[in-house]
């Protein structure tokens, strides 16, 4: 038998079997992907199923996490599905594209899904967040695969651009601009957008009824403003909060005395009693414990739909523990379904007041973040306390003005969470600018700029924009793990670069 029809044959049994191996990568990486959006596959049918509300079904936003989760989930998809058609012929573009429609269609047909889930929450963000996961895949696998980065590298040197400083500068320019639109996720990091709107106002306790707190709570007043340090003198002085709060307060119970709980405004609803009432009528205000709490009689839609428009808050209220020792937490005040879901918490941790509150970077829990004020239960006595949030600001006064806690979420971060955010923000740039270097290293004075400016730019552009929000201090420390990230991803490319083209040399 010819030798090269030998060769030949042997050659394309192993390119088939290469194709049937990324073909199971591909199937793997989807089956992957639906295990952790669907699992446990508590599929139910909807009643009256129609497009308005698999429209409004979709009215949810994402958390920071989330959007780092759906990001890494779609990137083996990316590059596997790039792995499997690199072995079928296909123009770039075609090939790109249907790359990005591979990871759309699923991640639209996950989302769809999960509305038939009473434990999942279909996002919009969740599209582009997957979408760019896969996009990530794609740019991983032609930087792993050698050929195709020789080739990539090949025709970014032999560009027509690198002879023109005009083209380059656009392209630093474009750099630039995607500095800042990469910063847009960190710029909502703090906002109460992903509050959600089927939570009911509880006192006391959750709605399951396993975290109950024991105490008093006289008044309850929220607002969809943060109260300015000016104004909270007058809180404390006169308690006269309609001048205080004005059109911004959203409900106001007066808990003292009675056993009927109106909302004063008159745009909440109602609490009613939860489990036996101990017929106590105390002064100090409504007595809660683990048999008797109040809960609103429906969701308090309008309470979380104004805050997550204004993105602030007030809460102002008056509470007396009955046991300094409770732990839990037990739940005081809650907008919650549950012990895992919630918009907002103040609870009892012992002699601390624990707060939740739900934003992209404290998760649907409001637990990524530990926030807490040491020492408000030391005694029995009731404590007048007032909240604020406002742009990741979190101040807590307790019975006057002085006695003041500050929390600034953005701080607060932990740092193995805050390197993840940070490397899957600015390794994306540090690739851009390895290409952006290459195309102008035969001009010495161009590249130093490029080099030392693309490097320091989008750091100190991130860290400028977080700065913004009243609180947040420069951190010099930040500044720096941005840099190392853009320039060592950088300085990792363009090693790899020189290592493959000194083999191909050889």
């Amino acid at each position: 038998m010819d030798l090269h029809k030998i060769i030949r044959q042997i050659s394309s049994f192993l390119t088939k079997l290469i194709l049937v191996r990324n073909l199971y990568l591909v199937i793997i990486s989807i089956l992957a992907v639906l295990i952790a959006t669907l699992y446990p596959f508590n599929f139910y049918l909807i009643d009256n199923l129609s497009l308005q509300k698999i429209v409004a079904s979709f009215d949810n936003a994402s958390s920071f996490e989330d959007l780092v989760n759906n990001i890494l989930l779609f990137i083996p998809l990316g590059f596997s599905s790039t792995a499997f058609l690199q072995k079928i012929k296909m123009k770039p573009i075609s090939k790109f594209f249907t790359l990005i429609m591979i990871s759309t269609g699923l991640s639209l047909t996950v989302e769809i899904l999960q509305i038939f889930l009473p434990s999942r929450s279909p996002t919009p963000a969740d599209l582009v967040n997957n979408t760019t996961g896969g996009i990530v895949g794609i740019i991983c696998f032609y930087i792993w695969h050698s050929a195709s980065f020789i080739n990539i590298l090949s025709r970014v040197e032999n560009s027509i651009i690198r002879n023109s400083l005009t083209k380059i500068t656009l392209l630093f320019f474009g750099y630039v601009l995607l500095s800042f639109l990469i910063l847009i996720p960190w710029q909502s990091t703090t906002n109460l957008s992903n509050w959600s709107l089927t939570y009911p106002l509880l006192l006391g306790n959750e709605q399951t009824g396993d975290k109950p707190w024991q105490g008093y709570i006289s008044e309850l007043h929220i607002a969809d403003k943060a109260v300015p340090e000016n104004e909270i003198l007058g809180l404390f002085d006169t308690k006269n909060y309609l001048n205080t709060l004005g059109d911004s307060l959203i409900g106001s119970y007066q808990l003292t005395e009675k056993r009927s709980y109106q909302d004063s405004t008159g745009q909440l609803p109602e609490f009613l009693p939860q489990g036996q009432s101990p017929n106590i009528v105390d002064s100090q205000g409504v007595a809660l414990s683990s048999s008797y709490w109040l809960k609103t009689r429906t969701p308090t839609t309008l309470l979380s739909k104004r805050i997550r428009k204004t993105s602030q808050s007030s809460i102002i209220t008056t509470v007396a523990t009955s046991d300094i020792t409770q732990t839990g937490p037990g739940r005081i005040i809650s907008l919650s379904s549950g012990s895992f879901h919630r918009n907002f918490t103040l609870g009892q941790q012992g002699t601390n007041l624990n707060l939740r509150i739900r934003t992209p970077i404290t998760g649907e829990n409001g637990t990524d973040i530990k926030l807490s004020v040491p020492g408000v239960f030391t005694n029995t006595s009731p404590h007048y306390i007032v909240i604020t949030y406002s742009q990741g600001n979190l101040k807590v006064y307790v019975d006057n003005l002085k006695n003041y806690y500050s929390f600034n979420l953005l701080e607060l971060i932990p740092n193995e969470q805050k390197i993840l955010y940070y490397a899957l923000t600015f390794i994306p740039l540090g690739i851009y600018l390895t290409f952006l270097t290459i195309l102008a290293k035969r001009k010495l004075k161009v590249y130093s700029f490029l080099l030392i400016n693309g490097i320091l730019l989008p750091s100190v552009i991130l860290e400028s924009t977080l700065v913004i929000h009243p609180g947040k201090n420069i951190s010099l420390t930040n500044i720096l793990i941005g840099i190392l990230f853009t320039g060592g991803t950088m300085l990792i490319l363009r090693l790899r670069a020189s290592t493959l083209v000194k083999k191909a040399v050889i």
